[in-house]
């Protein structure tokens, strides 16, 4: 099961982190095309989950020539109770990027590559993040499982019938 290394939608790239994007992270260092917001502590802690050649890593959100954010999965699709390979999703944009659709349309692009493999997606959200849960629910996330150990709401996406 293989995403490819760069998925574009009509305004976006979402191209996967190299390691010297990781590294950079780490190190705090801004490179050329970031925002200057960009990484954020979010993005900080997502560069602990990239793994070499993990085509389900972290990767930028890219619009025109500037990355605003980032969108991954937390490692490879496992099996969840009922046998369907599932995965977890974290996104986030740097403040000057939200209310434009971003989000969603990045989402949108990264669901429907897990849908073509079979893979159902669930996402953790805390419950305050409105903007969040907006996006999650545009995007068809209608399985509310609970919450997780830190408080927050765990929401699914069912596969499209015949996935």
């Amino acid at each position: 099961m293989t995403l490819p290394a760069m998925v574009t939608t009509e305004r976006l790239r979402l191209p996967l982190w190299t390691a010297d994007d990781v590294a950079a992270i780490r190190s705090g260092e801004r490179r050329p095309g970031w925002h200057p917001d960009y990484p954020r502590r979010d993005d900080l802690d997502a560069a602990g989950l990239w793994r070499e050649g993990d085509c389900w890593a972290p990767r930028h959100i890219v619009r025109g020539v500037t990355a605003l954010g980032s969108i991954g999965f937390f490692g490879p699709p496992e099996p969840a109770a009922d046998g369907v390979p599932e995965v977890e999703v974290g996104y986030g944009l740097v403040d000057e990027a939200h209310g434009y659709g971003f989000a969603t349309e990045a989402l949108q692009a990264l669901l429907a590559e897990a849908d073509a493999l079979g893979v159902r997606v669930r996402a953790s959200v805390e419950p305050t993040n409105k903007p969040s849960i907006r996006v999650l629910a545009k995007c068809g996330f209608t399985e509310l499982r609970g919450a997780n150990e830190d408080g927050e709401l765990v929401m699914a996406r069912p596969l499209p019938a015949g996935g």
